[in-house]
């Protein structure tokens, strides 16, 4: 009985913390505060109308005639709401003390944002540099509900500076590349079970660290007639190497003696995945232009992570596969000139999953997801463009089942209405 407890306790361990940061990563985020957002996309290594292009395929840069400026805001609303079914087990539900987990949700606002600019040298090379994140979200459930055994808090983030240069091959041919020095954090909470011991109250369990790391982002710009133009970009795989000592607190003085103390120091390897996005612009008219996307990511990469846990009676090392598919980005968008000021745009997105439904855990309620964009902008004067746009991300309701033994217990029902809601305010000058 006591080997059955500590090897659950152990595995507990492992599975809470490689399994966390996949939800934060489950998709990349295009939006990253620019005028994109309004268009789900559509369009964004081939549009380079704006500074943003220094993110999204540096090679538009040397489309560009002025030094330009682009800063936006972005905050996002996650709605991630969980109802438990009747195949909740009783660990799962009963706090300690008596009385009912709730069901849990992780509904709350986040920033986000992107700041660009452009530099043109001359005729032919162009610079820029671009600070934003494209990856990582964050959940924050609440301290009693029925999968705090399993996650709590989670947050995985990487954003960064990114200088990049544009070469002008010819009039109809643009070579870019960028590097990105990224950030990236990992911060982790969740409760431990302390009923199976007696009535102490949950424990606590907390893993934070940060890394850094580079990504390569290399772009092409092809325009075969005047108005039409294709674009592709290249992100490279970036790995980020967290390792610190697990915090454990609150724990019943028998769990803590049969999980060896606490301390146990975890290192644990993640691949940022590489990813491709190849996009179409063209202009129908004067006042009416079309965009497209199609585009991969190599999620089955990040599902492979390697973990070592070491303390003074343990020293496990390994490497888990999780199984996860590689992703298709599809995307259609327009934009339409309503007068010389104002421009409107619209725009829908498709993400594949990159996890079976008896994948999902409540480190990763994430599956296949629907992008529908709105957007305008409008020229203030001849040097100071305004944007605003809203995305719904929208994932719909999700299935759930996961078990972990005894500490954690087995968590059953679906995630309804899954959705993030970005709010893009921008504005771009021009010198």
């Amino acid at each position: 009985m006591t080997k059955r407890i500590v090897r659950y306790g152990l595995s507990g361990l492992f599975l809470l913390l490689w399994g966390a940061p996949a939800f934060a990563g489950g998709l990349y985020l295009y939006e990253i505060g620019s005028p994109d957002v309004g268009l789900a996309a559509a369009g964004n290594a081939a549009r380079a109308q704006d500074a943003s292009t220094s993110f999204t395929n540096p090679a538009g840069m040397t489309r560009l005639k002025q030094p330009s400026l682009m800063a936006g805001v972005m905050p996002m609303y996650t709605y991630i709401d969980f109802s438990a079914d009747g195949n909740t087990s009783h660990e799962a539900r009963l706090l300690p003390g008596g009385g009912s987990a709730d069901d849990g949700d992780s509904n709350e606002w986040l920033p986000a944002g992107g700041l660009f600019y452009v530099y043109p040298v001359n005729d032919k090379v162009s610079l820029g540099l671009a600070l934003t994140g494209n990856f990582g979200l964050s959940l924050d459930y609440q301290d009693d509900w029925v999968g705090r055994y399993y996650v709590q808090e989670v947050t995985l983030q990487a954003a960064g500076i990114q200088p990049a240069i544009a070469f002008k091959v010819n009039d109809q041919f643009s070579v870019g590349a960028g590097v990105s020095v990224l950030y990236g954090i990992l911060d982790e909470e969740a409760a431990v079970n302390n009923k199976l011991f007696g009535s102490y109250p949950d424990g606590r369990l907390k893993f934070e660290d940060e890394d850094w790391t580079v990504q390569f982002n290399l772009g092409v710009l092809y325009e075969p007639v005047k108005g039409t133009r294709v674009g592709l970009t290249y992100l490279s795989e970036a790995d980020l190497d967290f390792e610190d000592r697990i915090e454990l607190t609150g724990l019943d003085p028998a769990l803590q003696v049969l999980l060896r103390g606490g301390g146990q120091k975890l290192d644990l390897g993640m691949s940022i995945p590489q990813a491709l996005m190849l996009s179409l612009y063209h202009d129908v008219n004067d006042r009416l232009a079309i965009m497209a996307n199609l585009g991969w990511q190599d999620w089955s990469q990040f599902g492979k992570n390697n973990i070592g846990l070491t303390g003074d009676r343990v020293n496990v090392n390994t490497t888990t596969n999780l199984d996860y598919d590689d992703t298709w980005h599809v995307a259609l968008g327009a934009q339409y000139r309503v007068s010389e000021p104002l421009l409107l745009s619209a725009g829908i997105a498709y993400d594949s999953e990159m996890q079976d439904d008896d994948q999902v855990t409540p480190a990763l309620p994430v599956g296949d997801t629907w992008r529908f964009g709105l957007g305008s902008r409008y020229d203030w004067s001849k040097d100071v463009t305004l944007g605003a746009a809203y995305e719904l991300a929208w994932g719909g309701d999700l299935d759930m089942d996961v078990e972990r033994g005894p500490m954690a217990g087995r968590v059953s029902g679906t995630y309804e209405g899954l959705a993030i809601h970005f709010v893009s305010l921008n504005a771009e000058w021009r010198f």
